[in-house]
């Protein structure tokens, strides 16, 4: 009987405490975050189409753009929001916070609804403004199956979340440019590793942002499970064997956090 009525209460306190000013802040925080981050990398695929102008789409340099796009955008995108929100910028990234213990299940969702609405603006605005364009869907090689695509994105989510617990391990001098950089040169690897075959996306936000707008779906799975699972295993590795559970209340809260 009391544990029956302490759990309605603790989760009436936690989504309290997801509702308050500050938490709003990193709502908004997230939001612009994300959909500036968004915005770079599908426009810069747009803008890659431009200037192929009819060239073969898989030259080299295609892939060099998106990788360099990732970097610049993600270490941004990532340090403008550090002190407030924790510059996730990642529904990943938050989903393994959150296996963690460092983000109640409340302010998770609330972050994944702010991410997933930048996404979705920032994949609209490109649609509306850049007349002849299409937005590109994330897409996986013909030679790929949908469980090979997945597995590959889990292992590239897992390395880039566990980068940002890395960044934000308290043992490190503070210093959010630096991790916030780290974190970005990790996303551009990814593409370089990835981008040819399951699209390196590590993001489901962008993921969906981008298949709402062109309105194709196919293989979207791929872009939320293997991430969520690689992004759950990343945080569960560095706060249970790298960084053992009696030191994670060094975390003091998401805004301490440096994410993707």
């Amino acid at each position: 009987m009391f544990s029956c009525k302490m759990a309605p209460s603790s989760l009436a306190s936690r989504f309290r405490q997801s509702v308050t000013p500050t938490a709003l802040r990193s709502y908004a925080a997230e939001f612009i975050s994300t959909f500036f981050y968004v915005f770079s990398v599908v426009g810069s695929s747009m803008a890659s189409q431009k200037m192929m102008s009819g060239a073969v789409r898989t030259d080299s340099s295609n892939l060099l753009v998106a990788a360099v796009v990732n970097v610049f955008a993600l270490a941004s995108a990532v340090y403008i929001a550090a002190n407030i929100s924790g510059g996730h910028v990642n529904p990943a990234v938050t989903f393994g916070m959150a296996v963690g213990g460092h983000v109640s299940i409340p302010t998770a969702l609330f972050y994944w609804f702010a991410q997933m609405l930048a996404s979705v603006m920032a994949c609209i605005v490109l649609r509306v403004t850049i007349l002849g364009q299409h937005v590109q869907s994330y897409a996986i090689a013909e030679e790929m199956t949908g469980f090979g695509a997945s597995v590959v994105e889990g292992i590239l989510t897992f390395a880039l979340v566990y980068t940002v617990f890395a960044v934000g391990d308290p043992k490190r001098d503070p210093c959010n440019a630096i991790g916030a950089v780290m974190v970005g040169l990790m996303a551009g690897a990814n593409v370089l590793a990835a981008g040819p075959f399951s699209g390196g996306s590590v993001n489901p936000a962008c993921a969906f942002g981008s298949a709402i707008v062109a309105g194709s779906f196919k293989n979207q799975a791929v872009y939320w499970v293997g991430p969520l699972i690689g992004a759950a295993l990343a945080g569960i590795v560095h706060d249970n064997v790298v960084f053992p559970a009696e030191n994670a209340d060094s975390f003091r809260g998401v805004s301490e956090a440096v994410g993707v």
